[in-house]
This record gives C-alpha cells, sequence and structure tokens, in this order.
C-alpha cells in the first residue's frame, strides 16, 4: 500500500491529471473537428444537390418554368425521410419532392445575390430539425427568379457526430489506460535508485554493510557520496570517543593505584584506621570511574548504524567467565537462546548489561541461573532468573537506584544495576525485576533487536 505523502503516489497523481487533462482536451478537439467536417460535408453534398436541381430548370414551350428531371437520390421519394428539394418562386412553392408529401418548406425571406448560396436551419415536417441550402438563380427569357432549396435533418449530423464521439471516449479510454500503465512504470523504474538507495541505508543500520556501494544516478550520487562521508565521520568520532575514555580510564586508575599502595604503606606505619577510610574512598572512586566511563562509550556508541550484535554468543562467554569466578559452587546454567536473535547496539554494551545481571544472579542463587530470549516487534527481550532469595516488591524500585545493596556481605559495589539500567535507557529500552519461576528474582532486559 502506498503512503499518502510517497513521492511515488505524488509522480502517479501529477501523471494521471495531466493525461487525464489532455485526453479529455483532445478528445473536445477531435469531437468539434468531427462535427465541423461532417458539417462541411453536408453543406456541401447540399450545395451539389442545389447544382443539380438549378441545372434541370429550363424554358417551357409556353413560355413557363419546367423541371426536366428530379434527382435520383431515393431518400427524396420517401415521405418524411428526411431528405427534401423545393423550388420556390415569387407566389411560392411551384416544385417539391415527393418527400414532402403534404407539407412546403418556408424559408424566412432575405435578399441574396444571385448565385450566392445560403444557409438556414428552420423546422420541417413532423418537428424534424432541418440544414437547409438555398440559392436564387435565374434563368434567360424566363421572367423572375426563384429559389432552389435542398435540406437535409439536422439528426443525421447528430447522429454520426455521437457515434463518432463514442467511438473516440472508446479508444481514448483505452489509451489512456496505457499511458497510465507507461507512467506507472516510468515512475517504477524512475525511483528505483531511491529503491536501492533505502534498501541499502537499511543494509547499513541491520550492519550487513558498512557503506553504500554501487553506481547511482547522478542526481543521487552526491547524496550517496555525502551518506558515506558521514558513516566514516561517525564511525571515526566513536572510534575517537571511545580512544579518549580509555585514555582517560587509564589516567586515573594509575594515580589510583599509586594511591592504594600508599595507602597499604600508610596501614604499615601504624595508622591503620585512616589507611581503611583512605582505601574506601579510593575504592568508591575507582567504582565511579568505572560507571561513568561505560555510561560516556554506551552515549557514544548508542545508534550507530550497522551495530547488530548475535546474543547467544555474548551469553555462553560470559557464563564461561562467571564459570570461573564461582566455581566452587557448583552453578547450573540453563540457557535458552536462539541462534538468530541479534541485538542492535554495541557488543561492550550487550556484555555490560548481561554481565552485570548474570553476575547479580550467580551471587544470589542456590545453585540455578536460567537466561531465555524471545523477540517480538523489532525488541529483544533477555530474561535473566535465579533460585535465590528473591526480591520483596516493594523493594525492587530501590534495587535499581547507584549504590543500593541489601546484604554487605555479599560481594558487590552496588552499582550493577544502576549501570544496567542507564544502558538501557541510553537504548531507549527496559529493565524491569520480578518473582521468577524458579523462586528467586527475574530481571527482563528489553532491548532494540537487529
Amino acid at each position: 500500500m502506498i503512503a499518502v505523502n510517497s513521492l511515488r503516489l505524488r509522480l502517479l497523481v501529477g501523471a494521471v491529471i495531466w493525461i487525464t487533462l489532455a485526453l479529455a482536451a483532445a478528445g473536445t478537439l477531435l469531437a468539434a473537428l468531427f462535427r465541423a467536417h461532417v458539417d462541411r460535408r453536408l453543406e456541401a453534398e447540399l450545395t451539389i444537390q442545389v447544382d443539380q436541381i438549378s441545372a434541370a430548370l429550363e424554358r417551357g414551350a409556353a413560355g413557363q418554368l419546367i423541371l426536366t428531371h428530379q434527382p435520383s437520390d431515393p431518400r427524396f421519394r420517401k415521405p418524411y425521410s428526411g431528405s427534401y428539394w423545393q423550388v420556390d418562386g415569387a407566389e411560392g412553392p411551384i416544385f417539391r419532392s415527393r418527400s414532402l408529401w403534404d407539407v412546403a418548406l418556408s424559408l424566412p425571406r432575405d435578399a441574396s445575390p444571385d448565385g450566392a448560396v445560403h444557409r438556414h436551419r428552420i423546422s420541417g415536417p413532423e418537428g424534424q430539425r432541418l440544414i437547409v441550402v438555398e440559392r436564387t438563380v435565374t434563368l434567360p427569357d424566363v421572367p423572375g427568379a426563384y429559389r432552389v432549396i435542398a435540406a437535409t435533418d439536422e439528426a443525421d449530423l447528430t447522429a454520426a457526430a455521437a457515434a463518432f464521439t463514442r467511438t473516440l471516449v472508446v479508444s481514448l479510454a483505452v489509451l489512456a489506460a496505457a499511458l497510465f500503465a507507461a507512467a506507472a512504470m516510468q515512475v517504477r523504474v524512475g525511483l528505483r535508485p531511491l529503491h536501492r538507495l533505502r534498501t541499502g541505508v537499511a543494509a547499513i543500520r541491520e550492519g550487513s554493510i558498512k557503506r553504500l556501494q554501487g553506481s547511482f544516478p547522478t542526481e543521487t550520487q552526491p547524496l550517496v557520496d555525502d551518506l558515506n562521508a558521514l558513516l566514516q565521520r561517525n564511525e571515526e568520532i566513536v572510534s575517537r570517543g571511545r580512544i579518549q575514555a580509555g585514555n582517560l580510564a587509564h589516567g586515573l586508575k594509575t594515580p589510583l593505584s599509586i594511591l592504594a599502595n600508599e595507602v597499604d604503606r600508610l596501614a604499615a606505619d601504624g595508622a591503620p584506621q585512616l589507611a581503611g577510610s583512605m582505601r574506601g574512598q579510593i575504592t568508591t572512586m575507582q567504582q565511579q570511574i568505572d560507571y561513568h566511563l561505560a555510561r560516556a562509550r554506551a552515549a557514544a556508541s548508542i545508534d550507530v548504524p550497522g551495530a547488530r550484535v548475535l546474543v547467544a554468543p555474548s551469553v555462553a562467554a560470559i557464563r564461561r567467565t562467571l564459570a570461573r569466578l564461582h566455581v566452587g559452587r557448583d552453578l547450573q546454567f540453563t540457557i535458552d537462546i536462539p541462534a538468530d536473535h541479534v541485538f542492535r547496539g554495541e557488543q561492550q554494551d550487550l556484555e555490560e548489561m548481561l554481565g552485570n545481571l548474570m553476575d547479580n544472579a550467580c551471587k544470589w542463587a542456590r545453585g540455578r541461573v536460567a537466561i531465555t530470549s524471545r523477540r517480538d516487534d523489532g525488541r529483544l527481550t533477555v530474561a535473566i532468573e535465579d533460585d535465590g532469595p528473591g526480591l520483596p516488591a516493594e523493594q525492587q524500585g530501590f534495587a535499581l537506584t547507584a549504590g543500593a545493596r541489601f546484604d554487605e556481605n555479599v560481594p558487590g559495589t552496588g552499582l550493577g544495576l544502576a549501570i544496567v539500567r542507564d544502558l538501557v535507557s541510553l537504548y531507549s529500552g527496559a529493565i524491569t525485576l520480578g518473582s521468577s519461576g524458579l523462586g528467586g528474582l527475574r530481571a527482563e532486559l528489553t532491548l532494540p533487536a537487529g
């Protein structure tokens, strides 16, 4: 279905309007030309009949006007056939065709030079509308002037024009259909480069290609070149941002490591209380650096065209890492991630989110951790469940705040869920906490699917 604001629809509607107007104007002009042509032919035929009748007029032996022979057209012998002739003298009709039967044609009186042809429209027998051609003639040795008249029913002209108009309408309708089809084909072919451009942009967003490739028409090639340059520039900016974030992390963590070593020396020199306080502050600074660097990295890479990550391999890699970290607990992982489930984003961000949630599940689980995913309407939902103690409903919202901890005996910083929450929001996703069917906590990530 074509959208209302579609360029294709606009071109098609414009073509249909102009073709319709052009054919309507052409049809009107052709119909008028045909009627005028038939009208001229009809007038010429009537003029010939007038000439034939005039040629048959002669002076009789007694000096009177006689008609040596009548026109041979059989229509003149059939009553009210629509074809008539008549010769008028000073006192009225002298001769007339048999088709007039007992009716005489009545023409308006006008002064016309001898031999000039006049044309009239008058009423005829039985209400017929007649086209009349007349000529005034005089004969040698015959006193007076005589009007020679030939007439035909205007319905013949109207019927011929109507028949031509019907044929013309059918012909123009067929031509219009052919032109509409040609216009649609032309629009389709003409817009094909734009379709290729749209397909290429979609492929870039899905990660199938990095740049638009192939040759494009001269009208769209500058747009393609600018888009490719913009993509390259965007990649350079993201890459530079990551390098700068890494340099910042390295530049901050090295002094913090030195401070940590100095704190250890301070504790050995007999100030354990001060050393402990400073060590806590150093740890907090390291946690805050990790937290904000993760947010900065995600903000720099969000909506990078072509960023796509398969979920299953990332989950498998995180599971292997967590299995080594919790080697003494004999955790059982149940993973159900279809091989074609793809996250539209950066791999580091996906592993940051899944790693925090899976690590949190491992810390609280008694022995089982389950990871599943589903895809629906362009969204990917990954669920991480454990069989631990879970969280009461009133504490689930608080768990997503930075620094939230419920058991100081369990290792952690309290920033993991907050990092996940911020990363998810950058991708216009969502994280929800609830009760798991295993008995513990269920965390659901909703992210853009690739």
